[in-house]
């Protein structure tokens, strides 16, 4: 349930882990997954500790849905981006990173494509097509790293198989809008407040 962290699952850092995810004949229920809200800052971990920006949506957006905590690739739009408004692949991390001990369930996406600038408050379409891994507590941050390293792998793989490639082309990134605007005085670029230590 959101709002409820469980137990965190410890990293094995022997366990072997492919280079790929998801059945070849393509995403099995419950994906594919559609999402979307406004960009909204993080907590400016992921450029600054881990080398891995993302995008945050709202925690809003997950309300409801049925995905699991872990971590999930697929494709994502960000719209009025110029030339940098195309789908692209993508890897999400859904939880409440144990690592940093966060108090609510998050959704972060890595787009694999280098933007020139950041893009708080446009709007992010994701098409979630399958499932990488649970999420984990780390003993280190180059453990983590690592494992963030090898998802971006697993992701870019996965999708370029025929049925998930498919899901670029999907009419969902290209539709008219239908999220309301942000609230009056809403500052999506905003820091988010990092929750208190034990």
């Amino acid at each position: 349930m959101p709002g409820t962290r469980p137990p965190a699952i410890q990293h094995d850092p022997s366990r072997e882990r492919l280079d790929i995810a998801g059945h070849d004949d393509g995403p099995a229920t419950p994906y594919p997954i559609y999402l979307h809200g406004w960009v909204t800052r993080g907590f400016g971990r992921g450029s600054k500790d881990l080398g891995c920006p993302t995008a945050n949506l709202p925690d809003s957006s997950i309300q409801g849905v049925p995905v699991k905590t872990g971590v999930h690739f697929g494709y994502a739009r960000v719209l009025g981006c110029g030339g940098h408004a195309e789908v692209y692949p993508m890897v999400m991390s859904i939880g409440w990173n144990p690592f940093y001990n966060n108090d609510t369930r998050t959704a972060e996406v890595h787009v694999l494509h280098d933007y020139p600038s950041d893009f708080y408050g446009k709007e992010l379409r994701v098409v979630m097509l399958g499932f990488i891994r649970p999420e984990y507590n780390y003993a280190s941050l180059d453990a983590l790293i690592k494992d963030i390293n090898h998802d971006k792998v697993v992701a870019a793989t996965s999708v370029q198989r025929p049925a998930y490639s498919a899901y670029s082309e999907d009419a969902f990134f290209s539709k008219p809008t239908d999220l309301a605007p942000l609230p009056a005085g809403e500052d999506p670029s905003r820091p988010r407040e990092k929750p208190q230590q034990p």
